[in-house]
């Protein structure tokens, strides 16, 4: 039986490794992504300790600041979230033909 993965837990470990991927820090990564400059450092703060939880419109403002899909921060396997990464930086031809192979697999 598969484990069960809080995704809470998987997007508190990515959000913080996709800021530090790009050396920005809270504060940073806060106003970028259209917090409130004074309370953008506490925000991400208490997001990456799972203080509290964005709501989903805040989670794509933050990827789109991190520059990863928003699907990253919520993927829990190490393996698909560095699929995400790579699959984004593929043009639309080649992302076809690698989607055509796998399906094929």
């Amino acid at each position: 039986m598969a484990r069960k993965v809080d995704v809470r837990l998987v997007f508190q470990r990515r959000l913080k490794q996709a800021r530090l991927a790009q050396e920005l820090s809270q504060r940073d990564l806060g106003i970028k992504a259209g917090l409130d400059p004074f309370v953008a450092s506490t925000r991400i703060n208490r997001y990456e300790k799972g203080i509290h939880e964005p709501d989903m419109a805040t989670v794509a403002r933050l990827a789109a600041a991190l520059k990863v899909p928003t699907a990253y921060l919520f993927a829990e396997d190490e393996r698909l979230a560095r699929m995400i990464l790579a699959f984004e930086q593929l043009s639309a031809t080649e992302k076809d033909q690698l989607l055509n192979t796998v399906e094929k697999l």
